[in-house]
């Protein structure tokens, strides 16, 4: 498996809503998408630090999503969102527990 790591700033009182965004918005989008294991929002209340984290079953299905410019339709609905621009990074899943 393979992880879509996107870290955003937002001002601290604008967490909820865009969260409110990902998971009523681009979530069920995501679950349309060959692949699409799953999906987590972190987040610091404090400072407004996030990371949006999408789970992909190979490495192949997460690179289509971007290849698609899924990955990048589904970021533009954030633009209202961000104090600094977003950094996108892309991971192997070595070990997950979901116990």
């Amino acid at each position: 498996m393979f992880a879509r790591t996107l870290r955003i700033q937002t001002a601290p009182d604008q967490i909820d809503a865009a969260a409110m965004l990902f998971e009523e918005s681009v979530i069920p989008l995501c679950k349309n998408q060959k692949g699409f294991v799953g999906a987590e929002y972190l987040a610091d209340r404090h400072t407004g630090a996030s990371m949006l984290i999408t789970i992909w079953e190979s490495e192949e299905d997460l690179h289509n999503s971007e290849s698609s410019r899924f990955f990048q339709e589904q970021v533009a609905k954030f633009l209202g969102y961000f104090t600094a621009p977003p950094i996108r990074e892309s991971f192997e899943v070595v070990m997950l527990d979901l116990s």
